[in-house]
């Protein structure tokens, strides 16, 4: 699926959003000639994949499938892995075996930014925050615990320690998952099913409101 990913597009046509990974010379839906009755806002634009290379985004919450990748092995239901990277994007994240930075491995991740571009001052101090954070012994690999000391703890404590710099409020689980990580997971989520649509019938196609 990760070749169709890469160029999945979507043209109008016959007040519907027609999803394909090339502009068919007919439409898929009512036969006619799809080049023939295009308006400029019915062309075909490219759908921006919302994976991204982890190792690209610096100072960034990241979220990947625990195993595989999210094009191609993704379900909707496997579980999740989530780490944060330093400004070199080297990711650091926990499991049973305790805290690992990663350079290899996270190329195809959800990436929620966590430092506003032009907070210099914060990005300069980032990296010693995020190694004395992972070099903590609440981290060795006998505390880890599947369902309530994991990946997450690590993560949501080093951004809470963030936030209290900055003088913020504390983030709960669920309010940065619903306020962060659902929005992202969300459009991820939509993006595969299209693909999958495509993958199997050569075409997706939805209604759409006048414009």
């Amino acid at each position: 699926m990760l070749p169709l990913a890469q160029g999945l597009l979507k043209f109008s046509h016959c007040q519907r959003d027609v999803f394909c990974s090339r502009v068919p010379p007919l439409c898929p839906i009512c036969g006619q000639s799809v080049v023939a009755s295009w308006r400029l806002e019915e062309a075909p634009v490219h759908v921006p994949c919302p994976f991204v290379n982890g190792h690209r985004e610096k100072c960034s919450f990241l979220v990947k499938p625990t195993r595989g990748e999210f094009l191609g092995d993704y379900d909707g239901d496997s579980d999740l892995h989530v780490g944060i990277t330093d400004t070199s994007g080297v990711v650091y994240h926990y499991n049973e075996t305790g805290v690992r930075g990663d350079t290899l491995g996270w190329e195809q991740c959800v990436s929620v930014p966590l430092v506003p571009p032009d907070n210099y001052a914060l990005i300069d101090q980032w990296d010693g925050y995020l190694t004395e954070h992972a070099a903590s012994e609440q981290w060795l690999p006998h505390r880890y615990s599947e369902r309530d000391h994991n990946c997450c703890s690590f993560a949501l404590r080093f951004i809470n320690r963030i936030l209290s710099l900055l003088e913020k409020p504390p983030l709960s689980t669920t309010q940065f998952t619903e306020r962060f990580v659902l929005p992202r997971t969300r459009r991820a989520s939509k993006y595969l099913s299209v693909c999958r649509e495509v993958s199997q019938h050569g075409f997706y196609a939805v209604h759409r409101e006048d414009r």
